[in-house]
């Protein structure tokens, strides 16, 4: 039994009616209000974990962060969130998109949906679910009337009753001592107003003096009578008067976490970040953090996994201020800074290990471990924190910490090239190449301008990023770097090849190659290659032709030369690219049967790698070589699978595909190839 969980059980037989009340054909949609600190978070939680059952394909929740100082959460973050949680691989960046896909993954599901702390109907009403089997639960402390319109149904959580709030005490501090001072006791749950954290906090107090008399804290919280009254009304501030009390009884060592942790820029908080923000050991940051889990003034939500409620957090902050000096301040900030770039860096060399990376200082060299050791630990990892990780890099560039801003940036190299979060790429290289410019580290600015141009293309800003990839150019050619300088070229064709530019893709194209030559460096000519092998892919599927000296023979050329050199030079990931592309050259040539090993021993590298979009990028490429090969049964079986995986991904791709096959089936609308040009050419620029 939760030690703070009591006398609910009338709101748990609400909730579970209104659940009922649903008709069969709607999505239940539940709003449980009440004041800060009325227990709406536990008692929607214990509800739910009592529905897993009805809800096999998961329970997702999201706190919207409704009443932070930093501003609600954005909804399209919290959908990408969701949509990777059900396992969707690539999410789109579009908002729209983004819930269109939402909406078509939930629809069929049976999953429940917890959305805590929101501040509006709008903010709630862009995350409802598209299936009918979902529960949604929102938490706020308004009422939301403006979701009636979707159908909700409302439960206002009240105050404790006296008793239930006398329960929490006695199971804080013993039955015998809530006996023995009766009195007392019944005075602090009057002053506590039934609010049940200020009650919980008032239990941890006293549970941790056991010899000091229940007395003793009923008179302080009754010196600030004005301040608990309004508890009933705002629930805010006796809780203050509660937590006052409670970070008074903590020890030194406890008391700096309480204050250092919420003065980060963080919300991921976990032993190593705490061992990190007060130079600690391991074993002695899980020691206080349990501290104040006891105290109650911070929550445990998982494993190595703790949270601030929102009053805490600002009472916290507020004695962070007070008492730590600008720079005790400034200096735990530079330790966590530290540790972000130390720990993305260590997942940037097991995501990109063939990647150029530029150097790493420390002011504080951290010394606790990782915690990860594979790629996908890696990847989580940056997944989980990055909003923390770019918050760190906007304080570093605040506080002009420009080596830090701009390492960390270029660290983060394998969270926007996986996952794709546009905005966060282009900011945060803007902020990197802004860092390395006041730095005087021209390098490094030629790094930023390239990575930051690669984000640019891919987020369909094609002129933005050929404009970043021309002062690149400029710039390396004033320092004299050919490879850099190949590297802008490579950009720049890139992103002519996205626009449908292909002479002018070309002549970069091959102006990189001829630079990249001189330097010998293999890995660039290779990726230039696979560009120019699919403009003259696209060509040859345009004019249907794979006869001698055709398109078609030029660009499995291309893909062959690409592929032998990206085998010696040890990159899988893009010689299976090279492959799959030549599978699809080669049946434009003719021979269906070596296209068809071809794609098809690229598409097994891919399910080894875990890689949905080239999976479905390789599927779709099989079943355009087997329709036009006649087999519109093979045909049909790689579409699906391609639809499939596009569905978790990319609606307008899994649409196309759809096209596709209502082509088979005998539609009106004609049935082509694939056009390469819909996935955006960003992977063979990132040398």
């Amino acid at each position: 039994m939760t030690p703070h969980f009591t006398d609910r059980e009338n709101d748990l037989s609400a909730l579970a009616d209104l659940h009922g009340r649903f008709p069969e054909l709607s999505t239940p949609l539940i709003v449980v209000s009440g004041p800060a600190g009325i227990g709406k978070t536990t008692l929607v939680s214990r509800w739910l974990r009592g529905m897993t059952g009805s809800f096999p394909d998961g329970q997702l929740y999201a706190d919207l962060r409704g009443h932070s100082e930093t501003g609600p959460a954005d909804p399209g973050d919290v959908m990408g969130q969701f949509l990777r949680a059900l396992g969707v691989g690539q999410v789109p960046h579009g908002l729209d998109e983004r819930a269109a896909l939402w909406r078509s993954v939930t629809d069929g599901l049976h999953v429940s949906i917890m959305l805590d702390n929101v501040l509006s109907a709008a903010q709630a009403r862009s995350l409802l679910p598209g299936g009918r089997h979902c529960l949604v639960v929102v938490t706020s402390r308004y009422r939301l009337t403006g979701l009636r319109a979707d159908g909700a149904l409302y439960h206002e959580l009240g105050l404790l009753e006296e008793d239930a709030a006398v329960e929490i005490l006695s199971r804080g501090i013993g039955a015998e001592r809530v006996r023995s001072e009766g009195s007392a006791v019944y005075q602090i749950v009057a002053l506590c107003a039934g609010l049940p954290l200020a009650v919980c906090l008032a239990s941890a107090r006293l549970a941790s003096r056991p010899r000091q008399p229940v007395r003793t804290m009923a008179e302080a919280l009754a010196q600030d009578r004005g301040r608990l009254a309004a508890l009933a009304v705002e629930g805010e501030l006796s809780v203050y008067a509660a937590l006052d009390e409670s970070y008074a009884v903590l020890t030194p060592e406890a008391a700096r976490l309480y204050r250092c942790l919420a003065l980060l820029p963080a919300r991921h908080l976990d032993s190593r970040l705490a061992a990190v923000a007060l130079d600690v050991s391991l074993g002695e940051a899980e020691r206080l953090l349990d501290v104040l889990v006891e105290a109650n003034l911070l929550e445990d939500t998982g494993p190595d996994a703790y949270r601030f409620h929102d009053l805490v957090r600002l009472h916290a902050e507020e004695r962070g201020r007070a008492e730590e000096s600008p720079t005790a301040q400034e200096e735990t900030s530079r330790r966590v800074g530290d540790w972000h770039l130390h720990t993305a860096s260590a997942a940037q060399t097991l995501l990109s290990p063939i990647q150029f990376t530029l150097g790493r200082e420390y002011v504080h060299e951290p010394t606790v471990t990782c915690p990860f050791a594979d790629e996908s630990g890696a990847l989580a990892w940056l997944e989980a924190r990055r909003a923390d990780l770019m918050a760190t890099v906007r304080t570093a560039d605040e506080k002009r910490w420009d080596k830090l801003a701009w390492q960390l940036v270029d660290a983060l190299w394998p969270l926007f090239h996986r996952l794709r979060h546009y905005d966060l790429w282009i900011e945060a290289h803007e902020i990197g190449r802004r860092a390395a410019r006041r730095d005087g580290d021209r390098t490094a600015e030629r790094q930023m301008l390239n990575s930051g141009a690669i984000g640019l293309n891919a987020a369909g800003r094609t002129d933005d990023a050929i404009d970043w990839f021309s002062q690149s150019l400029r710039a390396a050619r004033e320092a004299g770097d050919v490879r850099d300088g190949g590297q802008a070229l490579l950009g720049i064709g890139a992103a002519h090849r996205e626009a449908g530019r292909f002479q002018e893709a070309a002549d970069h194209l091959h102006r990189a190659i001829s630079a990249w030559q001189d330097v010998s460096y293999g890995r660039g000519v290779a990726l230039a290659r696979i560009i120019l092998g699919e403009i003259a892919l696209e060509e040859a599927q345009a004019e249907r032709s794979g006869g001698a000296n055709g398109p078609a023979e030029r660009a499995a050329e291309l893909f062959a030369q690409a592929h032998e050199a990206l085998v010696a030079l040890n990159d899988p990931y893009d010689a299976a690219r090279a492959l799959a592309f030549s599978g699809r050259a080669s049946a434009l040539t003719g021979t269906y049967d070596t296209a068809a090993e071809r794609l098809g021993e690229a598409l097994r590298f891919f399910e080894s790698a875990g890689s949905a979009h080239w999976q479905a990028r390789v599927s779709e490429m099989l079943g355009a070589c087997a329709h036009e090969h006649s087999l519109p049964g093979t045909a049909r079986e790689h579409w699906e699978r391609a639809r499939s995986l596009y569905a978790s991904q990319s609606p307008s791709d899994a649409r196309r595909v759809g096209d596709l096959l209502a082509g088979l089936s005998g539609a009106s609308r004609p049935v082509d190839p694939a056009d390469p040009r819909e996935e955006r050419a960003t992977g063979p620029s990132e040398s």
